[in-house]
């Protein structure tokens, strides 16, 4: 009777952008990312007897949403099955099954959880069915999902995790139970994949910098959440989302996800925090949607963000 087996983790939202990468997935910059403890992908792998080669389907699992992947989308999942296969030289031939329980338009990229979901799957297939099995660390788990999906490695430590180099840990601060809300502008599929910006900004004349603002600004919002100084981490976060930007707009070619919509939701989040002195944190990734994050006392503020009529 063949086996299955059936891992789940949680999505991400950087606050920190890492932007621009190495060989490997290995990053430019540090990053510090909130956990999103509810936004999960599950993933089932099943043994599958006869077979001759391994594939890739959707999950249909009651509570989840089946993912639609591209042909090149598979290809890089399986592609890291392979890897993780190889190195733990598990034997015989597996369906990949994985899904969400968000949805892929809500404006949450589920590479990192997808990813760090079917390296920890792996990890149980392979106690069973690996012949070069030995027990890894989050920590080392989390380097071979990197492999896969640079982002992935955050998605196994929470409430926050911070990620340098081939380094990643958990990170605590004063806020460790945030809200998170995102703003959808815009569902088009995006014309420049991430991967695709993390090489394409190296073009820019200010990316010769980044990495030291990236980590002076690290630093900086660290402290500020150790702090509970929220109103410097909103300055910090805003600077941050605008710098990364701003790197997509001077790339030679210049390219872009912010489009009026997304300007004029920002500049209604200004427009609030000048007039309360509070208000969320606010992030973009590479895409036109916004990310807030709010603290458990500012259940009031999040209702009125959830009011359009309002911006």
């Amino acid at each position: 009777m063949s086996r299955s087996w059936f891992q789940t983790a949680p999505s991400n939202i950087a606050l920190i952008k890492y932007m621009g990468k190495t060989e490997g997935n290995v990053p430019t910059n540090p990053s510090l990312s909130y956990t999103l403890e509810s936004y999960l992908s599950g993933v089932c792998i099943q043994e599958v007897q006869d077979a001759e080669k391994d594939c890739w389907v959707p999950l249909k699992k009651e509570g989840w949403l089946p993912v639609s992947l591209t042909p090149f989308a598979q290809d890089r999942y399986l592609s890291h099955w392979q890897f993780l296969k190889s190195y733990w030289d598990i034997e015989g031939h597996y369906r990949i099954a994985s899904a969400n329980n968000f949805s892929m338009s809500c404006g949450l990229a589920s590479s990192a959880s997808s990813f760090a979901a079917l390296t920890k799957c792996a990890y149980e297939v392979a106690k069973v069915r690996g012949r070069n099995f030995k027990p890894l660390s989050s920590e080392e788990l989390a380097a071979l999902s990197r492999k896969g999906s640079g982002s992935s490695c955050r998605s196994f430590f929470s409430p926050w995790a911070y990620w340098d180099k081939e380094h990643v840990e958990a990170y605590s601060c004063s806020f460790n139970q945030l809200l998170h809300q995102v703003v959808l502008l815009d569902s088009r599929v995006k014309e420049v994949s991430s991967s695709e910006a993390h090489q394409r900004v190296r073009s820019s004349l200010l990316f010769s910098n980044r990495v030291e603002r990236a980590h002076q600004r690290c630093q900086e919002l660290k402290e500020s959440l150790e702090k509970g100084l929220w109103k410097e981490a909103f300055q910090l976060c805003w600077e941050e989302m605008w710098d990364m930007h701003t790197l997509f707009e001077t790339a030679r070619p210049s390219f872009g996800y912010m489009n009026g919509k997304a300007v004029d939701f920002l500049h209604f989040v200004r427009r609030f925090w000048k007039k309360r002195g509070d208000g969320p944190l606010v992030t973009m990734d590479a895409g036109p949607n916004v990310h807030l994050l709010f603290r458990e006392d500012q259940k009031g503020i999040k209702n009125e963000f959830s009011n359009h009529s309002l911006w």
